[in-house]
């Protein structure tokens, strides 16, 4: 049985729907972005330790630590799984496992800090096929500021004020660029490790929440819910401008090549 699993994931790949589903079971933790260096600040004042101006770097990395095991495992008390889950984007890789040298410092690779600070980690790439509708999903969420929607409609995620999505020929492409970029880095990451991930896709998540869900359970080895109990909390934000978008970017990018 696995101890620990990390998300390694690219934005707009399905992450927030996973991290919900994978919190409802009751038995497989409560994963989040805890190494998100704009939120870890935040996530020190839930918390409530102390200030960073009051202690060291390393004393503070390691309180965040040990904190941040016990949140990704559900918390403490009755709410608790045994088992830790935390969301990490490639851009966040490097940053995170800096510390980890800092707090157990010698050892040879990342894979070897990450379990000696989790146990034992099940990897878990959470990638999407089609990157032109990742890129413009991820710059509409930019523009717009609404990043996540409930099943019913209601938001969950804002950052920023509501704002009006405008198609951008080059922001997408260098969206789209980058995001193949980060895919790339994480199968080199993989390969360096000796690491052989559970892929999971974003499209097959999407389509069959439950059968991804139950899929992880297994190979965590934790209780999984009946298929039938499993409700998404997040619905989809693809819409008629997304796909006039990708019309367009495909009309474009065939017309800038001939």
């Amino acid at each position: 049985m696995f101890e620990a699993y990390i998300i390694c994931g690219t934005p707009r790949t399905g992450s927030t729907l996973l991290c919900k589903l994978l919190a409802s079971t009751g038995t497989a933790g409560d994963p989040h972005s805890f190494y998100r260096r704009q939120d870890v600040s935040e996530w020190a004042e839930d918390w409530k330790l102390p200030g960073r101006d009051t202690m060291g770097e390393l004393e503070f990395n390691v309180a965040y630590l040990n904190a941040a095991i016990i949140a990704g495992k559900g918390g403490a008390g009755k709410g608790g799984t045994d088992v830790f889950g935390l969301r990490l984007m490639r851009e966040n890789l490097d940053e995170l496992s800096a510390i980890l040298d800092q707090i157990f410092p010698g050892l040879a690779s990342d894979r070897a800090r990450f379990e000696m600070a989790f146990g034992r980690v099940l990897y878990i790439h959470l990638s999407r096929e089609n990157k032109l509708a990742q890129a413009v999903s991820l710059v509409k969420a930019r523009q717009t500021g609404l990043w996540h929607v409930a099943p019913d409609g209601t938001e969950i995620e804002r950052v920023g004020l509501p704002g009006q999505p405008q198609y951008d020929f080059q922001r997408i492409k260098a969206e789209f660029t980058e995001l193949e970029a980060y895919d790339r880095a994480w199968n080199r990451w993989f390969a360096e490790q000796g690491i052989t991930p559970l892929r999971v896709g974003y499209e097959r998540l999407s389509a069959d929440p439950a059968a991804a869900l139950l899929g992880i359970c297994e190979a965590l080895g934790v209780r999984a819910p009946n298929a039938e109990d499993v409700r998404p909390g997040v619905a989809k934000l693809a819409d008629e401008t997304s796909l006039d978008w990708m019309r367009r970017f495909h009309s474009d990018a065939s017309r800038l090549t001939q």
